[in-house]
């Protein structure tokens, strides 16, 4: 039954003309996979806070990115760090994106992109994404510390959240998602990881509807709350088990769920668990 619910929602909300205000949105503002892929994860590595910041952020630092934000990337130097220093989103800096851009320059210089580097890490026999993700951002970090006397900033640590110290490591698996699984909304254009191994991304609210719907009982996102709600979606669809974070999420966007039941939850798929 649960599934049925479920693939209504996916039918209802997985639609493009629903995308906005999504930070995915602003992935199909652009037609190189290159440019996709590097707008992808700083949209991602960005969606914290109110959307509309998010948004009014995004576009700031794509405007300064210019035409092409893998070129921008690719010759990332010194000038370029000083147009980022107006940047602010709530606690990121300039400084702080200006730090990851540089890994990302070192990235694309070495490996061609982030996929490349990101397979380096990632293994199929693993049980899910989680060691991968956990190396990745070990990798970027002692990158970072090599050039500066063993130190990362709490910055740059905060856009690498790893699932090391239990951090639910949502905007990193958001990333994922986008990357790896293809359908009228994610692009899908990693082809080499296995989507059956991604792990939901965790946010209040998502966990909050994932307690509606007795996935798990939690009130903190955590990494083992991640873990217990993609085991649940991973017996519901096992092939593939963040299929419906899309569509879930859309309900308190869209329609301004908050978990509490009133009038407006009449024909909702999920109303009768909210009574």
């Amino acid at each position: 039954m649960l599934k049925d619910i479920l693939e209504s929602l996916y039918q209802r909300y997985n639609r493009p003309e629903l995308i906005r205000p999504d930070p995915l949105q602003f992935v199909y503002r652009y037609t190189d996979p290159a440019d996709m892929e590097i707008v992808a994860f700083l949209a991602a590595d960005l969606a914290y806070g109110r959307v509309q910041q998010i948004e009014k952020s995004l576009t700031a630092l794509f405007a300064v990115m210019g035409e092409s934000p893998s070129a921008f990337v690719r010759d990332f130097n010194d000038a370029r760090r000083k147009n980022l220093r107006a940047f602010k989103h709530r606690f990121t800096t300039g400084d702080d994106i200006a730090d990851l851009l540089t890994l990302l320059r070192r990235i694309l210089r070495r490996f061609g992109g982030i996929q490349e580097f990101f397979l380096q890490a990632y293994d199929p026999a693993d049980k899910n994404i989680i060691p991968a993700l956990s190396k990745f951002c070990a990798s970027l970090c002692e990158m970072h510390a090599a050039e500066h006397n063993g130190r990362v900033t709490a910055g740059l640590q905060y856009l690498l959240a790893s699932p090391e110290k239990g951090s639910p490591c949502k905007r990193l698996n958001l990333f994922l998602r986008w990357m790896v699984r293809k359908d009228r909304l994610d692009p899908g254009l990693w082809k080499s990881i296995d989507k059956a191994k991604l792990i939901v991304p965790l946010d209040v609210h998502m966990a909050r509807l994932c307690r509606i719907l007795g996935l798990y009982h939690q009130k903190t996102p955590s990494l083992a709350a991640a873990l217990k709600i993609t085991e649940s979606f991973l017996e519901i669809h096992p092939p593939d088990p963040v299929k419906y974070d899309f569509a879930l999420s859309r309900i308190g966007i869209v329609e301004g769920c908050n978990g509490k039941y009133d009038l407006r939850c009449e024909g909702c798929e999920i109303e009768e668990f909210c009574k």
